[in-house]
């Protein structure tokens, strides 16, 4: 699945992923927030909180690094509710708009709002 999929996917459709991979975006951005100011007070917070978890099931969906975390939640999202998922390409060009909503092309700017 090629990176512009998988983030239209994510972007998009993310809430019909899986309470663990839920937990496990909400892990990874809270550790991101966290680098360099890690003190054990903000710690036992986002843990209490449910910002980070000890769950290795959850972790290990980040085992691999977040790129393959996300390809990997992607294609499990499309799998499993396909029906649900709308591709919204540009009549003209064929390539994936921004969002499902999306009217204009950001690739060869085709505006399709009349149609």
């Amino acid at each position: 699945m090629d990176k512009q999929t998988v983030k239209y996917i994510m972007d998009h459709y993310f809430h019909l992923s899986n309470d663990k991979e839920k937990l496990a975006w909400k892990h990874y951005s809270s550790s991101i927030k966290l680098e360099g100011n890690e003190s054990p007070k903000k710690l036992e917070m986002y843990k209490k909180m449910g910002w980070l978890t000890d769950d290795n099931d959850v972790l290990n969906l980040l085992k691999d690094g977040y790129d393959n975390f996300e390809e990997n939640t992607a294609k499990k999202i499309l799998a499993t509710h396909e029906d649900k998922i709308f591709f919204n390409r540009c009549p003209n060009c064929g390539l994936l708009a921004r969002t499902p909503k999306a009217k204009q092309c950001r690739y060869c700017l085709h505006d399709w709002h009349d149609s």
